[in-house]
């Protein structure tokens, strides 16, 4: 538990009210709820782009019990806006940890609430759906909180991946490498990055608004199109470049939000979903070999089922054994195929890195 017993205060954008303790950074902040039924990586969740514009609930009973360190991350900072947890561990376990999850929140600057019910308000999640919420810990005045939460714009419609994609182009791996990957950087994770180089690609991470003839220079052997935050159908400009790089014929693989831009090229809608997949243990089935994946999810739009199995040039290749959602597709056309989960699996089981061999794979068939 922490030292200080500050209080600190959690509204709901239904007007349910929650009081706690104040832990991290003094301060207030908003954000859409979601939640994460992971035990373990909060630090790699913490830090995944993806989470822009969140306030996280970790379901787990205790948070920072390990502590954290300066390799456990998935970009340069801290990506969530607030966090919500039952416990907060200031006495963490690991050795070779660097410092305590309240000091990294307060170097950081996010607010954050314990002391919560947080089986209580994942429940209620769960059954309302994601919403907008605000975290206090220097105002008690819910009136005043409701009315800053009612400026907050909702997650549907918010174009984010621009503010968290890379401003300048940087490489990775091997410069003499055979294969060469073109990234589209719309927050992607490092360990995205590292699976690829560590199959022997030579990277080269582009903006998210960067054009075609751009990457081209590049000369890459194939295409690679990121996970990020926010809504995908308000990314006209990624949308209009995905279909520029399948004109190209040359392999696209698709991770997360990335697989939403790729169904969006085929004129695939995506939607908001009710409170989306968050998690290290979600089953998915892979159609095409008939074995199922334990996978690591982080998003809160899909891509419209409907519109998927209708569609001529589109293949599913996975599904959630949970509710059916599509988790994978590939073009019939077209070299290029997604995925809806987190196959580079920081944190999370290894089951479906195979993907990066295969995309590995396309490109060498089509390089002899």
């Amino acid at each position: 538990m922490p030292q200080s017993k500050q209080p600190a205060i959690l509204v709901l954008a239904d007007g349910h009210v929650f009081y706690g303790h104040a832990f991290g950074k003094t301060g207030t902040t908003t954000g859409e709820i979601c939640f994460n039924t992971g035990m373990t990586g909060y630090q790699e969740v913490f830090t995944d782009p993806s989470y822009t514009g969140q306030v996280l609930i970790m379901n787990n009973v205790h948070i920072g019990n390990y502590g954290v360190k300066g390799t456990d991350v998935e970009s340069n900072s801290v990506k969530i806006h607030g966090l919500i947890a039952r416990n907060l561990e200031e006495q963490y376990s690991r050795m070779l940890a660097d410092n305590n999850l309240n000091d990294y929140l307060v170097s950081n600057g996010i607010v954050a609430i314990d002391n919560i019910d947080t089986r209580a308000l994942v429940a209620h999640i769960r059954t309302k759906g994601a919403m907008n919420c605000i975290i206090s810990s220097e105002t008690m005045d819910v009136e005043e909180l409701k009315k800053k939460l009612a400026d907050v714009p909702d997650m549907d419609g918010l174009e984010l991946a621009s503010t968290v994609s890379t401003t300048e182009e940087y490489e990775m791996g091997d410069a003499n490498a055979a294969v060469k990957v073109a990234v589209l950087d719309f927050g992607v994770k490092k360990h995205i990055l590292q699976c690829l180089v560590d199959r022997g690609a030579h990277i080269r991470v582009h903006p998210a608004k960067t054009p075609l003839s751009r990457l081209k220079e590049f000369n890459p052997n194939g295409y690679f199109i990121s996970n990020g935050p926010g809504d995908p159908a308000a990314m006209d400009y990624a949308v209009a470049t995905v279909k520029d790089l399948l004109n190209e014929n040359k392999p696209v693989f698709g991770i997360c939000l990335g697989h939403q831009l790729l169904a969006l090229a085929n004129d695939i809608p995506t939607f908001k979903m009710h409170h989306g997949h968050r998690g290290l243990n979600h089953p998915v089935k892979n159609i095409i070999t008939g074995q199922c994946e334990i996978t690591t999810q982080n998003h809160g739009f899909g891509v419209d089922p409907e519109a998927v199995k209708n569609h001529p040039n589109v293949e599913i290749t996975h599904v959630n054994l949970n509710d059916q959602s599509i988790e994978g597709i590939r073009l019939k056309d077209k070299p290029a195929f997604s995925v809806q989960y987190h196959p580079e699996s920081t944190p999370g089981p290894h089951d479906s890195r195979y993907l990066f061999d295969n995309f590995l794979d396309m490109i060498k068939e089509r390089m002899n």
